[in-house]
């Protein structure tokens, strides 16, 4: 048996003494990944009226309530009650479908394609719409379910070893064990859609499916039909307590709206999950205890009971390299959970020496990693238009796939942010205000060069100028954490590999085609005026 009370008693408790490293998980989901959708409202608010004028690299250009828009005038064409689709019932409306939705969605992906059949028949945008659809259905399926189920895993360790590290919602990643859990994950998504259809089916099993992440969080490799049989078994006698204690959180929700999702990134999510954690812990501990059927599959006895250094000693002497090759690299860390014990163990290819962030970078790796990240960026750029709006296009200045920003911006936090690396928030920060700084440097530029800025962000509530804006700036400190703490060191790191000649080379080779690109651009711009 459990209690609310009790649930929310250790929720707090766990959350006053791990907030920031909560906040942080919570944080990057609701940017990774399709849940905690109303987080993200706060910093990518779109005003619903007027015609499109954004140009945000990584929001889409047609809103999710603009995409039912479309569909909806192009079916009631001419009908009287056309009108309810526009004016102040539809910006309503809008406000709350672009609240409770993401644009990496294969529902609104398969809509922008439906409209763009209707609108311009069939061709090429028809093409990339489909495309985008598929890109939107492997994204939810190998990533954001992925994480998700990591996000569980951080949380369930996070209840006994303080010091759990961020990066555990990465575990599947880094275990090279995807496959599976995403059919699980994607399973349980196509029974709660078609239980939906029932309605009260629907909310029935979605309290019978809400354990599965946990469960693929504890035992990756666990089969399909234990992972349901299992999450059925523990809520058996839950349901009803478990949807009473989502009631409870109902107000904290309703406030959260008033404030555009703020007080979810900051409260709300990490302490909904940690509740949440906690009720999984007790059903299962009790579930374990009473040696029901298949307890055995809840096979990670760690997540409750914290070896001594001792225990660990033992276990680590005793420990089988055959089973697993973390012992070569495995260290005790204080209040981490010893990676070596648990029952996935990754291939040996996998298990790769720590990334030194603080490492010393070359003159020749700077001029190395600038074309790289320009690249990757353009790509970023690339995939995630195709994925929100259906179309490929180039959105840089260049005819290649080359968007220099992003070579600039890496290169100035590798120089700036190095002594900083022990405070991540603080680097956090710095790179989102970094940016904004330089694109909107670039913004002057371009607008005094051409007349208009060569981005315009005037359609976003958080904007300055229309030449930057919030979303933008989390979004690209995320981008330069991760490339300043893992990307540019594994990269160097192969590079550094080859022999001097070879890098030397490479350099020219990826400079020749840079320059050459910036030549024609200009050549072709001048002649086109």
């Amino acid at each position: 048996m459990w209690k609310r009370k009790v649930m929310k008693k250790k929720a707090m408790v766990l959350m006053k003494k791990s907030y920031l490293s909560m906040l942080a998980v919570c944080f990057l989901i609701a940017m990774l990944t399709t849940a905690y959708s109303v987080s993200t409202t706060f910093f990518n608010l779109q005003i619903p009226h007027g015609p499109s004028s954004t140009d945000a690299a990584f929001t889409s250009a047609v809103s999710n309530s603009e995409a039912i828009l479309e569909i909806a005038d192009y079916f009631f064409k001419g009908l009287p009650f056309q009108y309810i689709f526009h004016g102040a019932i539809y910006n309503a409306g809008s406000m709350i479908i672009n609240l409770l939705s993401t644009n990496i969605s294969v529902f609104f992906s398969f809509l922008r394609a439906v409209n763009s059949f209707l609108y311009d028949g069939p061709g090429m945008m028809l093409v990339f719409s489909s495309i985008s659809i598929i890109f939107a259905f492997f994204y939810q399926i190998f990533i954001s379910n992925i994480l998700l189920v990591g996000e569980k895993r951080f949380f369930l360790e996070n209840r006994s070893y303080r010091k759990t590290l961020v990066s555990k919602i990465f575990f599947l990643f880094k275990l090279r064990c995807i496959r599976h859990p995403a059919w699980i994950m994607f399973l349980r998504s196509l029974f709660q859609i078609l239980w939906n259809i029932t309605i009260v089916g629907g909310i029935v099993k979605h309290y019978e499916y809400i354990l599965i992440p946990y469960i693929l969080a504890e035992n990756p490799k666990i089969s399909r039909k234990d992972a349901f049989f299992l999450s059925k078994q523990l809520m058996r006698r839950s349901k009803w307590k478990f949807f009473l204690l989502d009631l409870s959180f109902l107000g904290w929700q309703i406030l959260s709206l008033f404030t555009l999702g703020l007080l979810d990134l900051l409260f709300v999510n990490p302490y909904i999950t940690a509740c949440r954690t906690e009720l999984y812990a007790t059903l299962r501990r009790n579930y374990v205890l009473s040696r029901s059927p298949r307890y055995e599959q809840l096979n990670d006895s760690y997540l409750e009971h914290v070896p001594s250094d001792d225990e660990l000693l033992i276990s680590k002497a005793l420990y089988d390299d055959s089973q697993g090759p973390y012992t070569k690299i495995s260290y005790f860390a204080p209040e981490q959970y010893p990676v070596f014990l648990f029952s996935v163990q990754p291939p040996l290819k996998a298990v790769k020496s720590p990334v030194r962030a603080d490492r010393k970078y070359d003159l020749l790796s700077l001029l190395f990693l600038f074309p790289v990240f320009s690249i990757l960026g353009w790509v970023l750029e690339t995939l995630t238009r195709l994925i929100n709006d259906g179309t490929f296009e180039n959105t840089g200045a260049l005819l290649g796939p080359w968007l220099p920003i992003y070579g600039l911006y890496g290169i100035l936090i590798l120089l700036l942010f190095k002594r900083l690396l022990k405070q991540p928030v603080l680097v956090f920060l710095l790179n989102g205000a970094l940016y904004s700084a330089l694109e909107y440097l670039i913004n002057v530029i371009s607008e005094l060069a051409s007349g208009q800025p060569l981005r315009n962000y005037s359609k976003f509530f958080l904007n300055i100028d229309g030449k930057i804006y919030l979303g933008g700036a989390i979004t690209f400190a995320l981008i330069g954490c991760a490339f300043l703490y893992y990307l540019a060191p594994r990269w160097t790191d192969r590079y550094m590999k080859l022999g001097h000649s070879k890098r030397i080379l490479i350099c020219l080779l990826l400079y020749t085609l840079f320059i050459a690109d910036i030549a024609l651009s200009v050549y072709l711009r001048l002649t086109a005026s």
